[in-house]
């Protein structure tokens, strides 16, 4: 790909040399690609523009976001205590019983709003509870998404969930 130059352009003061932009050759890309700041020989590398650029950007950039979300502790237990029962019920439940539909579909709402609520809060992804509670939610969602609503979780499966629930549910009362 072949660069070319433009005509340098005024400055108003006359101790600083002109910017020069280069302008790519190729027919699909017609835009400016390269800005150059002045330098010794009168051009300045990439790095360096782009060092400059992130200089005046950083100020802006650099301002706290603060998460919207951000719960305290007592509403992340009750929140968390609240999703342990409906995975117990809803797991428990018979196949041919005709509220698992609704029961499952409930479920994994209140599961993703607590997933997508939790997930982003640095200082619960270090709790065990938490871990096993996402661990938990996880398999849930993941079997009734590939086998449907209505199957009924295999035992082997419905046990490993059931100990991740309690084990959470223990930890949340210690508060880890």
């Amino acid at each position: 790909m072949a660069m070319s130059t433009s005509p340098s352009l005024p400055t108003p003061t006359s101790s600083r040399k002109p910017l020069v932009i280069a302008r790519c050759k190729s027919p699909t890309v017609s835009h400016p690609t390269t800005v150059h700041a002045p330098s010794k020989n009168g051009h300045t590398s990439r790095r360096e523009f782009t060092t400059l650029v992130a200089g005046l950007l950083a100020p802006t950039l650099l301002i706290p976001v603060y998460s919207a979300s951000a719960a305290s502790d007592e509403e992340y237990i009750k929140e968390t205590e609240e999703v342990i029962s409906k995975v117990k019920a809803t797991i428990s439940m018979e196949k041919n019983d005709p509220n698992v539909a609704t029961a499952v579909s409930d479920l994994r709402e209140t599961s993703n709003s607590w997933v997508a609520k939790y997930r982003r809060e640095k200082s619960l992804l270090s709790r065990v509870s938490f871990r096993d509670m996402y661990s938990a939610l996880n398999a849930v969602s993941g079997h009734y998404i590939s086998f449907g609503p209505t199957s009924q979780i295999p035992a082997k499966r419905r046990q490993r969930i059931l100990e991740e629930v309690e084990t959470a549910e223990k930890n949340l009362l210690r508060g880890r």
